[in-house]
This record gives structure tokens, sequence and C-alpha cells, in this order.
């Protein structure tokens, strides 16, 4: 006879107890999926020279994965972590950039960054930021120099070196800080190149509004401007971020809350440093340029590297909106994604535990009530 109590057995295990049909596989497919447009539209607009940095990267992080397969004797290469990895190491490249520099910068991701600290899951920062950052302290002048894309006015513009359009407003501020308006009209005021689509656009939005506004919004939406490979197009990135929240990879929280924090500092305080005041500050054009939207839905949202409650989430986003915001108006360098999500990412442990939810059916002590 069958023992009635076996019917009620529970097996008693750790969180999570409700686990959804994604398999680690899966969610790196679906992340790759979402930046290979961005990608190869920065292949499109470099040359293939980029494409050869692009491969470079993944097929090095694959290689020290394998390396490392061999050594833990067990097989992680075929969840599509290393292959991620290396993508996110070359498109967070200069397009001519020497090839054993993402080579050596995949290398230290998989095995300083990830492997190190146990591999996937155990890691305490984004594995592809800390090998962007070694190779940006290691060799800053190669990390600095970049090209126009091919579709610029000038027909030699594709095989000439310029400023990214951060470091252009850094280098040009305190030359012209007074005697602008904005620092957006620093664009118009150095003729920095410009498509013929911006300027028909920038026609019209005078035209319309009656104002003199920048050139430069059209060509930093779609990704006809200075940068490295996978950044210049805020609209695919924008449209990969999409996708990755309808499949429910990511959350809207820290992309949200990082975004607006940055958006908002720099309406607030971005005129400053041109001598402008408050309230003056251009936040369409900063969220637009650099590796704030490569940043914020693809690397700054990391499972394992970002916090996994709703408010540590918003917390997280506005720690890298803020860092972000302070390094680049503030800082020697003109761009600060990277460093800021990196140093939030060691504070996610902290955050985590502010977070952490009564358990059911417990009540909560009051202040000065004895246990």
């Amino acid at each position: 006879m069958k023992d009635k109590k076996s019917e009620f057995r529970f097996s008693v295990v750790s969180s999570p107890q409700i686990r959804g049909n994604l398999s680690t596989g899966k969610i790196m497919l679906y992340v790759i999926l979402a930046l290979l447009p961005a990608a190869l539209w920065g292949v499109f607009q470099f040359g293939f020279y980029s494409l050869a940095v692009l491969v470079v990267s993944i097929v090095s992080a694959a290689v020290a994965e394998g390396l490392v397969c061999l050594i833990r004797k067990k097989n992680t290469l075929g969840d599509g972590s290393a292959v991620l990895t290396g993508l996110l190491v070359g498109m967070n490249m200069p397009p001519s950039i020497p090839l054993y520099i993402p080579v050596a910068a995949s290398f230290v991701a998989i095995i300083v960054f990830k492997a190190v600290f146990g591999g996937l899951g155990c890691n305490i920062v984004n594995p592809a930021l800390g090998g962007r950052l070694f190779a940006f302290f290691s060799w800053s002048s190669a990390m600095f120099t970049f090209q126009s894309p091919r579709v610029f006015l000038s027909s030699t513009a594709d095989a000439v070196t310029s400023a990214t359009p951060l470091s252009f407003l850094k280098s040009s501020v305190s030359e012209y800080a007074g005697s602008i308006a904005s620092e957006a009209d620093l664009i118009a005021l150095k003729h920095y190149p410009v498509t013929r689509w911006d300027l028909a656009v920038t026609d019209r939005i005078n035209a319309w509004t009656g104002e003199n506004f920048c050139s430069g919004y059209f060509d930093a939406f779609f990704g006809f401007k200075s940068g490295c490979i996978g950044e210049i197009s805020a609209f695919l990135l924008l449209s990969g971020g999409l996708f990755l929240l309808a499949k429910r990879i990511i959350r809207w929280e820290i992309p949200t809350a990082f975004i607006g924090t940055f958006a908002l500092l720099v309406w607030v305080f971005g005129g400053l440093r041109a001598g402008t005041g408050f309230f003056s500050g251009d936040p369409l054009y900063q969220v637009l340029t650099g590796g704030l939207m490569l940043g914020a839905f693809f690397m700054a949202t990391d499972m394992v590297t970002s916090p996994f409650r709703s408010g540590a989430m918003l917390l997280f986003g506005v720690g890298c909106g803020l860092l972000t915001f302070l390094i680049r108006f503030y800082g020697s360098f003109p761009e600060g994604v990277s460093l800021a999500i990196v140093f939030m990412n060691l504070t996610v442990p902290m955050l985590d535990r502010l977070f952490i939810p009564r358990r059911f059916g417990v009540k909560r002590k009051k202040k000065g009530e004895k246990a």
C-alpha cells in the first residue's frame, strides 16, 4: 500500500524555484543577434579592416575560453558567452586599431576577468569592459585614434583619422567658453563634417522652429560619425535593446535610469563648462554620441554583474549615469561609460543587500522592539 505521507513530500532547495525556458546559450544568441546590425554597420562605415578587428576579437576570446576549458576539464565553450565577450570587445575598439590589441584585450577579458573568478556567473565585473579598460590604459594612443566613416561629404574622409564628436567637444569647449550659445554650437563653429542628409534635416528644423540648431543629430542617431566600431549607430543599438526588452532578456530599469540620469545632468549642468549657465546643456547630442547606448543596453544590463532586484537596478543605473556625466564633463577622458559601469559593478553586492525582501510570514520588527 502506498504511503499517504509520500504524496505530500516537498523538495527544499535554494532559489530560484521558478525557472524559465531560456538556456544560457539562447540568451547569448539573442544578445549576439541584437548586436550584429550595429556591428555590421560599423564594418560598412569603416571598411573591411574593422571586420578583421571583430573576427580577431571573437576568435581570440574563443581560443582563450578553450584553454580555460582544457585546464579546468570542463566544456563551457558551447554556451556562447566567449563569442559574445569577443564581439563586445571588438565593437569597443577603434576601427584602425592594431590587431594585437583586441587579441590581448579578449584574452584578458576571458582569463583574468572571467575565468579567474570562477567562470560565467562568478565574475564581478563585465569581462568585455575589463578587457577594453586593459587595452585603454595599456595602449591609450591607439585607443584614441579614430577614422572618419566613408559617408561624410569629403571624398577622402574614409582614409583620414579624426576626433570623435565627444573628444572634439572636450578639446574645443575651453577655447570657446563663454562665446557660444551652447555646446552644440561648437560643431557648427568648427565646421565638423556632416552628411548632406544631416544638413538637410538641420535646415528643416531651423525653418520650422526659427531657432539655430546645430548639425549632428541625424548623423549621431543613424551612425554617420567617428567612434568605435560598434557604438556609432544609436538607432541600431536602440533597436537591439528594444529587441532584448521584448524577449525579456533585459529589464527596463537599468537603461532607463542610466540614460535618464545622464541626460538630466547634462541638461542642468552641461552648459557650465562652456560658460552658458544652468539648464543650457545639450542632452540629446550627448546621449546619441559615444558609447552610452552600447553600454546602457548591452553591458550595464549584464545578468551576472548587475543587480537582480528592481530598486537596486534603478540605483545602479543612476550611479552609472552620474559617473558617466562626471567623467565626460569634469574628468580627463572624453568618454566615461566603461569606467562608470565597471565601478558600479563593484557595488552590486551592497545594492542587492539594501533591497533584500521581507520573508513571507515574518513580521518586520519595529525600532526598539525586543526580539
